[in-house]
């Protein structure tokens, strides 16, 4: 049997955790809607199915991963943030979603900024991007408020081109 511990990271107003099966139907409803057109969406309910279960299983395949981003005191899913590495992506990335309920609220931000510290204090990243889908203005404002600064673009093996953006290093996250 293998055993699966994806850490718990809590910050002022998120608990970055592990997926469980009562956030689905928040994580299906995000994945079939316009709001992922960005991300390869919108999806079937039964996609959105398999797009969970990736999830879990990067973390099992590369030992870090994405949390789901709940609130702190309800624990209700707001969204998917944290360290991302497909096998085409150029290196690994600090990646963010989230959920039309949980839009304008500093979230991606304080995941974001929470996953770079992780990244660069728990597992010893020297380096970390954000790989961006051209048009998605929303997130390039937030990798330049989170001090990203472009870099080339990038096409994956399926064709599709992400602008890349490279974040502060280390030294910008030492506790």
């Amino acid at each position: 049997m293998t055993t699966l511990t994806i850490p718990t990271i809590e910050t002022e107003n998120l608990r970055l955790r592990a997926p469980k099966w009562s956030d689905f139907d928040a994580f299906a409803a995000f994945r079939m809607s316009d709001r992922t057109k960005y991300l390869g969406g919108p999806c079937t309910r039964t996609q959105a199915f398999d797009k969970l279960g990736e999830i879990i299983g990067h973390w099992h395949l590369r030992g870090y991963g994405r949390w789901i981003m709940a609130d702190r005191v309800t624990d209700e899913p707001l969204g998917v943030g944290g360290l991302f590495y497909p096998e085409d992506w150029p290196e690994p990335e600090i990646a963010w979603s989230v959920f039309e309920a949980a839009e304008g609220r500093g979230i991606a931000f304080e995941s974001a900024r929470a996953s770079l510290d992780y990244a660069f204090n728990t597992l010893g990243w020297t380096t970390a991007v954000s790989c961006i889908t051209p048009g998605n203005t929303r997130s390039v404002a937030l990798a330049e408020r989170l001090g990203a600064t472009r870099e080339d673009d990038y096409t994956t093996v399926d064709g599709m081109i992400l602008q890349v953006y490279r974040h502060a290093g280390p030294e910008a996250f030492a506790r």
